[in-house]
Formats: structure tokens, C-alpha cells, sequence
């Protein structure tokens, strides 16, 4: 296995620093979604809502890696991802549990949280990579679940939020798959998930939903006590700038990501950060 983690090292780190972080921010979107909810919600119950979000993200991760991945490599990379997961994990909470903590639980609900994603979702057989009916139906059946996790069974708008949120990952996880990682760049994030308030908007436009593109992201991730913030342009939407274009851009997101970059450190070295990590915002 440490073949495979050091032949696919840089795409394990991208793919579950991706991972987490898409997770933190889903749980934080569904709750928007449904405020009165959010007031009443335990962190236990934020927690399982976040480990349900790494869930459908592992199966979706297993189905680009038999795309990309060799097929003799491919059961050693997933269970590189699942010590790749852990560890990142493990860095994120240390804050909150501190570092000379036993922390095996994380180890065991991981790797239990990887047996349900097998359970509830392999029996949707679908291409990852294009469009289909089922995948749809697995997305929309997860943002349900979501929904009734947190006791708003049949809100739509709920639901909507996490089946959107879901959906988002996969453009950033099939980049980082193809290898199309713009300006050296982390894992895009999934950005700005649309909430149930934009959807109805755009229904009401007359524009298909579902159909977003992320042009342009920007993620922050925080390792010890560093703080690395990136951009990237969607690599379609990078070929169709010219030269001046570019240039234009890249020197305002390059002012924006300082931007956020230094608000990010503010609050990852903040005294509430222990407790947004517990809250299962990792």
C-alpha cells in the first residue's frame, strides 16, 4: 500500500482535503435551510449530517477512481483515501480534542461511515462522469435523507440544498481525477452551494436547475498553525480568456484570495474554532 500511497499521494491529499472540506460547508448550507431546525440541532446530530455528507462523497470518489484509477491499484488507493481522510480529519479535530488524545473513535467511524456508503450506494449503477437518471435519483434520495436527519422530513428546500450541495463536489472531483488542477492549485472547492432561495429563482427565470458551473473558486485549508489559500478558474472557462483577460483576472483573485486568506486565518485561530470543529464543521 505505500507504493500506492506515494504514486497517488498529491491526488489522495486534494481528494480528501476536498472532501472535508465540501462536507463542512454542506452542513453549515442545510442549515441555513432550515433555521428553525438549525437552533435545535445537538452536535451529535451535526456530526452524523457531516458524516453522511463524507459518505456519498467516498462512493463518489470509488466511481471516478475505477475511471482513473488502474484496476490493480484500485482497492489500495480507496483504502489510502480512507487513512487520508482519517489523518486529515485527525489534524482538523486536534484543536478541539488536543494532540496527545486518544482519537481511534474518528478511526472507527470512519471506517464504519465507509461500509454504509458501500451499503446504501453501490446498487445505483451509473457513469460518474455523465449525466443520468439514476445518479440523480441517488443525489435526490440523499438530500431527502438529510432532511429527515435533521427533523424536516418533506422539506423540499432542505433537501434540495443537500442534494445540490452533493452534486456540487463532482466537477472538482473529476478534476482532480483528470488531472486538470489550474493555477497549481488545490482541490477547487464547491464553492457557494445554491440554496432553495435560488432555485426557486431561477425556476421562476425560466433557467433548468441543477445545471450550475463553477467558473471560479477558492479554497482555504489550514494545516498546524499554517494557513494556505488558493484560487483556480475552471479549465474550460481558462481556455476560452485571452492572454489580457487572464492577466486581468488573476490579478484581482489573486487580491481576493488575500482577502480571504487573512479572514480565514482570523477565525481558524479564534477561540470559537474548537467548537466549530466539534460541530462537525471539520
Amino acid at each position: 500500500m505505500a507504493t500506492v500511497k506515494n504514486e497517488y499521494s498529491e491526488r489522495l491529499r486534494a481528494v480528501a482535503g476536498l472532501m472535508l472540506a465540501v462536507a463542512g460547508e454542506s452542513v453549515s448550507m442545510v442549515k441555513r435551510n432550515a433555521p428553525d431546525k438549525a437552533l435545535k440541532l445537538t452536535r451529535r446530530t451535526e456530526w452524523d449530517v457531516y458524516l453522511e455528507f463524507l459518505k456519498i462523497f467516498f462512493n463518489l470518489a470509488d466511481r471516478f477512481a475505477a475511471l482513473h484509477i488502474p484496476v490493480s491499484d484500485h482497492a489500495e488507493f480507496m483504502d489510502s483515501l480512507v487513512d487520508e481522510v482519517i489523518s486529515q480529519l485527525k489534524t482538523a479535530l486536534e484543536p478541539a480534542f488536543g494532540a496527545n488524545s486518544d482519537q481511534m473513535e474518528i478511526v472507527m467511524t470512519i471506517a464504519g461511515a465507509v461500509g454504509e456508503s458501500r451499503r446504501r450506494y453501490e446498487h445505483y449503477k451509473f457513469m460518474v462522469n455523465e449525466s443520468s437518471k439514476v445518479k440523480d435519483d441517488m443525489l435526490k434520495e440523499f438530500g431527502e435523507r438529510v432532511a429527515d436527519m435533521i427533523g424536516a422530513a418533506g422539506n423540499l428546500q432542505v433537501a434540495s440544498a443537500a442534494t445540490l450541495c452533493a452534486g456540487a463536489v463532482l466537477p472538482a472531483m473529476s478534476a482532480i481525477f483528470t488531472g486538470e488542477k489550474p493555477q497549481e492549485s488545490t482541490p477547487p472547492s464547491a464553492g457557494r452551494a445554491a440554496s432553495a432561495t435560488d432555485v426557486s429563482r431561477e425556476k421562476s427565470a425560466g433557467r433548468p436547475t441543477g445545471n450550475e458551473i463553477k467558473l471560479v473558486s477558492v479554497m482555504a485549508s489550514v494545516s498546524g498553525e499554517e494557513v494556505e489559500t488558493r484560487w483556480g478558474l475552471h479549465p474550460r472557462f481558462k481556455r476560452d480568456l485571452n492572454p489580457e483577460e487572464l492577466q486581468e483576472l488573476t490579478k484581482l483573485m489573486n487580491r481576493v484570495t488575500k482577502i480571504v486568506g487573512e479572514r480565514y486565518a482570523a477565525v481558524a485561530f479564534s477561540q470559537e474554532w474548537a467548537s466549530w470543529h466539534v460541530s462537525g464543521h471539520a
